[in-house]
């Protein structure tokens, strides 16, 4: 059964040329992912096809109100069965590999994308989502951090990319795990040149210094990055 994504959107253009290339358009031929868009704007009643309005209390910009995601988020629950509603928001935990690595065992996940100054805070008192963050930083909504989730998550259904090691052997694919160096053709380049181990088709120490390289990287990441720190902004 292929892992299916239900995303609701006030933009479900943003995703025409993300799903249509590479890896993703490879595994959504296969059937081993289904990205289904919702567009919020079909479930709302204001005749103008208005989802917004101003904040109570006054304030800078708009606030998505709760009846066109309630209705959104409803009517798409009934369509799959049951699956996990995500907010992208600052307020998130941190998209770090372990979440991906659990969220990829799901077979279903919902993404709600966030607009303007955000949802009323009904939306999460009623819907009781699981807040993600992608990182210390602001997007404009929630559209680019839940293609994120998408392609982290795709990568790791069995049949997408074809060489399952290559997933197991990427950066963070265990606690503290960067990935070791990779060089190509030509062997020398502009002084450059390719480790000598690489060269001489030995494949333990090629492995030997493989794991050498991964370890220092590690090490030198643990000193400089806290990838497990709580998130402050949408990524």
């Amino acid at each position: 059964m292929p892992i299916r994504f239900d995303v609701m959107t006030l933009f479900p253009g943003m995703f025409d040329g993300f799903l249509t290339e590479s890896l993703l358009a490879k595994g959504i031929a296969k059937n081993l992912i289904e990205v289904h868009r919702w567009d919020l704007r079909d479930w709302t009643l204001d005749k103008h096809a208005k989802v917004d309005d101003r904040p109570y209390g006054g304030g800078a910009g708009m606030v998505i109100g709760c009846q066109p995601v309630f209705d959104c988020v409803e009517a798409v629950r009934r369509l799959g069965g049951s699956g996990e509603l995500i907010v992208l928001s600052p307020q998130g935990e941190r998209l770090t590999q372990r979440t991906v690595e659990e969220l990829a065992t799901r077979e279903r996940l919902m993404l709600l994308c966030g607009r303007y100054e955000g949802f009323d805070e009904r939306v999460y008192e009623g819907l009781r989502p699981r807040l993600v963050s992608i990182g210390d930083f602001v997007c404009n909504g929630g559209e680019v951090p839940a293609m994120v989730v998408i392609d982290a998550v795709a990568r790791l259904v069995p049949g997408v990319l074809g060489d399952e090691r290559s997933a197991r052997e990427d950066s963070f694919s265990r606690p503290g795990w960067m990935e070791y160096p990779q060089y190509t053709r030509p062997p020398v380049f502009r002084g450059m040149q390719v480790p000598p181990v690489l060269l001489g088709g030995d494949h333990g120490a090629i492995e030997r210094w493989r794991a050498e390289q991964a370890r220092r990287r590690s090490q030198q990441d643990e000193k400089g990055n806290d990838h497990d720190s709580p998130a402050d902004g949408q990524g």
